[in-house]
């Protein structure tokens, strides 16, 4: 047994091993705050059924984009690596930021250190930076140059050759990706912020969209390095590169639209029921009017009372 699981773990290198032990991490803080958090709250309470089984989802999908043969396919096929960036960024990103992996952090603190780092999140500089980090413009940016400046053949093939740099590559990727959909689901514009989530959605949909089919229209091998690596394994490198940039385009443009979608009926429904919040109101007033005395006819009853008791 102790043979197969060192066989097994020889399969992974040192970067493998070191994700793989900050997702056993990640999980053991998100489950020990959950148990912290409805202790006090009663279950299923603060953090939902759904909001947990995003986050499980959302490490699950981390796992098999980054710890299955998919990723070492991902060394020999760029589409196999497209596929692994499209995992990272539209699907494990939203589903992890839904599972609200920050607030079981601060549950799984001691009573004293859960105050103080929360005291320490409201003060004015780093509250400010983070308004400005997660600021849904400047996300929207920074997310846009991760996606664009990576693509570069240089730093592409450069990821491709050194596992330090292919990590730090997917790490753009996701940290900017969690940030953008942070910035339009739970970011300072809450509800009425919906409509600017999907014009937001839109906007990452048409560049990614456009950097997509550039990659599928193009004649020539945008990274030679994975022209050897290609034919190694019996795959046409060009059409393989095809299929890349169709991920990118179609799959992916189809799952921003979904998700747009969902954001501009919120915001649709939010506007429904401010509507009629906003028609309610002016039926009430005339109720109130009566159910509510009017001005001084507390003071005016007292002195009545008075002169009737001097009467008698």
């Amino acid at each position: 047994m102790s043979h197969a699981i060192a066989a097994f773990l020889q399969r992974f290198d040192l970067w493998d091993r070191l994700l793989a032990m900050a997702l056993l991490l990640g999980v053991g803080i998100y489950v020990t705050g959950l148990r912290h958090l409805w202790r006090q709250a009663g279950r299923w309470q603060g953090l939902g059924a759904g909001r947990v089984l995003a986050y499980a989802a959302g490490v699950l999908t981390l796992v098999v984009a980054l710890l299955s043969p998919l990723d070492s396919l991902s060394d020999l096929l760029f589409s196999a690596h497209m596929s692994q960036h499209e995992l990272l960024m539209l699907v494990a990103a939203p589903l992890l930021v839904l599972g609200r992996p920050l607030s079981a952090l601060l549950w799984a603190l001691p009573g004293p250190a859960r105050e103080v780092v929360t005291h320490q999140l409201r003060r004015g500089g780093l509250r400010a930076l983070w308004r400005f980090v997660s600021h849904p413009v400047v996300i929207l940016l920074l997310h846009a140059a991760a996606l664009w400046i990576w693509h570069v053949p240089r730093l592409f093939e450069g990821a491709l050759e050194h596992p330090a740099v292919h990590a730090f590559q997917h790490a753009c990727f996701f940290v900017t990706a969690a940030l953008f959909w942070y910035a339009l689901e739970a970011g300072r514009y809450g509800r009425g912020g919906y409509g600017l989530a999907a014009l937001f959605v839109f906007l990452t949909s048409l560049h990614s969209g456009l950097l997509g089919t550039l990659i599928t229209l193009s004649g020539h091998l945008w990274y030679p390095l994975y022209g050897a690596r290609a034919m190694s394994a019996g795959v046409d490198a060009l059409e393989d590169q095809r299929l890349a940039g169709l991920l990118m385009w179609i799959p992916a443009g189809v799952l921003f639209l979904v998700l747009g979608l969902a954001f501009f009926a919120a915001w649709l429904g939010e506007a429904e029921r401010r509507a009629r919040r906003r028609d309610a109101s002016p039926r009430l007033a005339p109720v109130a009017g009566v159910l509510t005395p009017p001005p001084g006819a507390h003071e005016r009853a007292t002195a009545g009372a008075e002169l009737s008791d001097r009467s008698a």
